[in-house]
């Protein structure tokens, strides 16, 4: 009865099948990939982002070396900014706006020294490719608490004299004259003295898990209806290769005992819609034509 399905129409059938499915199943789990590492970086937010500031002593290592866990933990230093350190790094959209981004050198009381990202910045109306304004940060000692960030890589791209293209901070080094931690910057939570003007400071991190489920789920439902639809296509296939069967066999049987096969009827078949011509002899007969 099903002995159609090893043809090659249907066996191609099949494959196109698997294939689609496969695709539907990698697409699923891709998605559910994506979530994972959302749901990783929301852990971090939650639980680093608002916690007490550790200070600089205990976490210092972080700045050489950052573990991923401890991203956007707080971390307290005191010393001094360089403002002949200060960059900006271009290209830094906020809220679909391009901008910059503001980082400075922040020496430390021991000596060590690390980058601090003071916030954003408007891309400028007066000079293009270059913010109007750049606030300069407080003078002599601060108290700043700021959450660590990895490095990012470098770029492929060039920018102009006083910026930079990402926070690339081995490349900030090479233009220091004196060492700087490569491992991680701090983003700036807040400063002690405060001063204005600041540059606009960075929003929360969103913390919503977002659609990666729903997507996995749909992706992996489309797999299983491609092999629901086959099974339903190869059973109608099947019916309406019964059906003829039998109609031949009972013409054989006819046409052996020496009469002469009567027309039939077609036997009606799912999603066979009848024709027009159909249509209109029904509509005749109900009236008595």
């Amino acid at each position: 009865m099903y002995r159609f399905l090893f043809s090659s129409k249907w066996l191609g059938y099949f494959v196109l099948a698997v294939i689609f499915a496969t695709a539907c199943v990698f697409l699923g789990r891709w998605q559910m990939d994506r979530r994972a590492e959302t749901l990783a970086e929301i852990n971090r937010v939650v639980s680093n982002y608002s916690a007490n500031p550790i200070p600089f002593s205990e976490i210092s290592d972080q700045f050489r070396a950052l573990d991923p866990e401890r991203e956007w933990t707080q971390v307290q230093l005191r010393g001094s900014y360089d403002l002949d350190g200060q960059r900006v790094v271009r290209n830094r959209p906020l809220n679909g706006q391009p901008g910059y981004d503001v980082v400075v050198p922040f020496r430390l009381s021991t000596g060590e020294n690390v980058v601090i990202d003071r916030g954003w910045l408007p891309i400028g109306n007066n000079t293009p490719g270059r913010p109007d304004v750049v606030p300069a940060p407080p003078a002599g000692e601060v108290t700043v608490v700021a959450r660590l960030k990895p490095a990012e890589p470098k770029l492929d791209r060039g920018a102009v004299d006083g910026q930079l293209a990402s926070i690339d901070l081995a490349g900030f080094a090479k233009e220091l004259p004196y060492p700087i931690a490569t491992g991680a910057y701090g983003q700036l939570a807040s400063e002690d003295p405060a001063v204005q003007p600041m540059p606009t400071p960075f929003p929360k991190p969103a913390t919503e898990e977002g659609t990666h489920l729903s997507y996995s789920l749909q992706w992996f439902a489309f797999g299983v209806l491609m092999f629901i639809g086959f099974g339903y296509a190869a059973r109608q296939q099947a019916r309406n290769a019964a059906i003829d069967a039998e109609e031949e066999e009972d013409d054989g049987i006819i046409a052996a005992a020496g009469g002469t096969p009567k027309p039939r009827t077609p036997v009606a078949r799912k999603n066979k819609r009848p024709t027009s011509e159909e249509e209109e002899d029904a509509i005749l007969d109900a009236q008595g034509y």
